[in-house]
């Protein structure tokens, strides 16, 4: 084998490398790309929960206000709660 031969081997052979290399950074980064997006999609979703637990607290107080009021009410009236 001259000196010819084996260089055009040795620069296939890098291009391979390359490529594979290329390929599997190609991998890591859709990896990477897909647990940002299921992370921001389960932040999202959080804080939508957060938003209706808060709204149920707030319901949940207006209920015992409006339930205070009517026992107020009904003692006022003479009646037993």
């Amino acid at each position: 084998m001259d000196a010819t031969t084996l260089g055009a081997l040795l620069v296939g052979v890098g291009g391979l490398a390359s490529a594979l290399v290329a390929a599997i950074g190609k991998r890591g980064e859709n990896a990477i790309t897909g647990y940002s997006s299921l992370t921001n999609d389960l932040q999202e979703e959080r804080d939508a929960l957060r938003l209706q637990l808060a709204e149920a607290h707030a319901q949940r107080a207006a209920d015992q206000a409006e339930i205070a009021r009517l026992h107020s009410i009904i003692v006022g009236l003479g009646g037993q709660p």
